[in-house]
């Protein structure tokens, strides 16, 4: 009788527990599909009510219409560069930097380490007026180019790949060079593939950072040809403030390839979000 109690306890708690779990996937997932739903209405469907959760003549009408806008392709071929030849340039800088701080012995590399674990506590907008002072005087302004400047360091991305270094064994740089690898090729062969997970991770962090960097590009960006897609998005809310149906399906657009990264480098997750608690 007790068996059956306690199991049929464990059965109800279990019911309880995906039942809240869908109530919580319900209330997350909302927004998202209202999101969609709108940008698949045409203009005059928007005010219909009752609401439409389902639109009854879905169109793609939206979609069009935004391609239509002055330099909206652009915006987004500007923030794929951004975007992709920042992340390699981070994620290469960083790992070079973190593996000089873990595998090459010097003075003073504790220091340095230091310094850019403080870097982490400054709020990134109490530099945006010298930054802006900076590209103004190298004739950067307007360049999608300062961007490769300004993003390839970060002190995030340093922390995590040092942590993960860390926890691999020297034999194996030892074991290499004895047999004469260089150490561009230990750096490449060996202690990058070691770190695949924590740079899958980082790649989609800083992919998401810089995708979806606003205030970095309205601060150093005033032509129009060179916007990005944030900031195109944001210009439009003017004129197409009450065209809902155009600004869900320019936001729905700006989120898919953030959903490919994230999809594509999701089994990495788990491991890349541990790696910081290694001690070191």
């Amino acid at each position: 009788m007790m068996t059956n109690s306690i199991r049929k306890k464990r059965i109800a708690f279990r019911i309880l527990y995906y039942l809240f779990a869908l109530l919580i996937a319900v209330v997350v997932c909302t927004p998202f599909f209202w999101m969609i739903v709108t940008s698949l209405k045409s203009r005059g469907a928007l005010m219909l009510l009752p609401v439409e959760w389902i639109p009854q003549n879905p169109t793609l009408e939206a979609y069009y219409k935004l391609f239509t806008i002055p330099n909206f392709g652009t915006s987004i071929m500007n923030s794929f560069y951004i975007a992709i030849v920042c992340t390699a340039l981070r994620l290469l800088c960083a790992a070079m930097a973190a593996f000089a701080l873990t595998k090459i012995k010097f003075h003073g590399r504790g220091v340095i380490f230091g310094l850019y674990i403080t870097a982490l506590m400054i709020p990134a907008q109490t530099t945006f007026i010298p930054l802006f002072i900076i590209m103004n005087k190298l004739n950067l302004l307007n360049n999608l180019n300062a961007f490769l400047l300004l993003q390839m360091f970060n002190a995030f991305a340093i922390f995590m790949l040092r942590q993960k270094m860390l926890t691999i064994n020297d034999a194996y740089i030892e074991a290499a060079t004895i047999d004469g690898a260089s150490m561009w090729r230990v750096f490449f062969q060996i202690i990058l593939p070691l770190c695949s997970g924590t740079l899958a991770i980082l790649t989609i962090l800083s992919f998401m950072d810089l995708w979806n960097d606003y205030l970095l590009p309205l601060v150093l960006l005033t032509d129009r040809t060179k916007y990005t897609l944030p900031l195109i998005l944001n210009s439009m809310q003017g004129q197409y403030s009450n065209q809902y149906n155009l600004m869900m399906a320019g936001s729905l657009i700006s989120i898919i390839p953030i959903l490919i990264v994230y999809i594509c480098a999701q089994k990495y997750f788990k491991e890349g979000l541990t790696v910081g608690g290694v001690k070191g």
